[in-house]
């Protein structure tokens, strides 16, 4: 059944996640998918959230709050047990109608693949996020040594077992094929995108200026920001080894973390003080704050986890207007700031003279975004997804 923008069916499908908390990263990854699906295609979209029973009410709201008809579950306590949120899910399935599933992640993957088998649902997508073998092994995911080691099958028969499949990036792909011998072509690639509500247009340069010295900044400074979490920080020597250069040269040259208090921040600012600063936003003041800074940084370690990552924070820095500084084999991401001139890829051999960025290409990176890591402009290939997964609707 080949689906269009015409009229909607009876029935749609189920988009499913497990273990996700609400977050800014879960408003525009998930419930800005589901929105997007439910307004672009005839299909509606019933998502259903296991999530933990801590703050269970708390974080109920807050995706009910944004997405009124989501079904909303507690997840049996401790990851290990996450089989044993089958049956649940059995009884979602069977009273919703439903017979397709995306599954955000390996572990959602295999719940709603246990739901084919059981003959509820005919067909799944695994919406993969990563290399998650990988990244469990690299990282300190679950202090769970059995789900450890099961993990590499569980991602393998995520990957092989599903009837289609959305890849965050091509070099995830790549993994899929060297890793799993995976040789379908039923997948699409759609990266991290920014909210529905996204606009390419830049502060004026008074308003610019304005929130620069709300900040504490002005407008001679040259400024870069990371934003994001620290916990579990690897990449922090690395970051240091850049920043360093980079402070000495010139007293403006400024660097902002939007992050949580951190030891690693303290010590750098006492060695810059009055250059390095740290402030805690919602996630709806991050863009404005963004806004007024010149340089976004991702910088990150060499590992697996990241040559295949699709980081949120590529496409919101660049929706910021800053130039992204990157770097090598991240994903698709380092490529595309080569190819675009949207920043500088760092490799240890860059000098360390940066200078503002100009409104002009602020602009330019905004517009990147819109042409590259909005919804709207994937549409062929959510179309591809729907179309393909949705030979059961009627």
């Amino acid at each position: 059944m080949q689906l269009s923008s015409g009229n909607r069916v009876n029935t749609g499908m189920i988009y499913l996640t497990f273990g996700d908390q609400p977050s800014g990263v879960f408003s525009s990854q998930v419930i800005d998918v589901c929105a997007h699906i439910d307004k672009t295609f005839p299909v509606k979209m019933k998502l259903v959230c296991f999530i933990s029973i801590r703050e269970f009410n708390a974080s109920r709201h807050k995706i009910r709050s944004e997405y009124p008809h989501a079904i909303v579950l507690p997840m049996f306590p401790k990851l290990g047990n996450w089989s044993w949120n089958t049956l649940t899910l059995f009884f979602v399935c069977l009273l919703s109608g439903e017979k397709s599933i995306i599954a955000r992640g390996v572990l959602a993957a295999n719940l709603a693949l246990s739901m084919r088998k059981a003959g509820i649902i005919k067909t799944v997508c695994y919406d993969g996020r990563g290399a998650i073998a990988a990244e469990w092994n690299e990282y300190t995911v679950t202090p769970d040594a059995h789900l450890k080691k099961i993990i590499p099958e569980l991602e393998k028969t995520a990957v092989l077992d599903s009837d289609f499949r959305i890849a965050v990036s091509s070099r995830l792909v790549e993994y899929w094929r060297q890793n799993f011998d995976f040789k379908g072509n039923n997948y699409v690639v759609i990266p991290c995108t920014v909210n529905n509500d996204f606009s390419p247009e830049q502060p004026s340069e008074e308003t610019f200026t304005a929130i620069r010295k709300d900040l504490g900044y002005s407008r001679q400074d040259m400024i870069m920001v990371y934003s994001g979490s620290t916990a579990g920080w690897q990449s922090f020597k690395i970051l240091e080894q850049f920043l360093v250069p980079v402070l000495q040269k010139d007293q403006r040259n400024k660097v902002l973390f939007l992050s949580q208090p951190d030891e690693s921040i303290d010590r750098l600012r006492s060695m810059f003080p009055g250059q390095v600063s740290d402030k805690w936003v919602g996630h709806k003041e991050v863009g404005k704050v963004l806004s007024a800074c010149d340089y976004g940084i991702l910088i990150r370690e060499k590992s697996v986890t990241n040559q295949v990552a699709s980081p949120t924070k590529f496409a919101e820095y660049l929706s910021a207007g800053l130039a992204v500084l990157i770097s090598e084999n991240i994903g698709d991401y380092s490529d595309f700031v080569e190819k675009h001139g949207c920043g500088s890829i760092i490799n240890g051999n860059q000098p360390a003279d940066y200078s503002p960025v100009t409104m002009e290409a602020k602009q330019k990176h905004a517009k990147l975004v819109l042409t590259n890591f909005t919804k709207e402009a994937h549409r062929d290939n959510y179309k591809k997804l729907i179309d393909s997964i949705s030979v059961y609707l009627n």
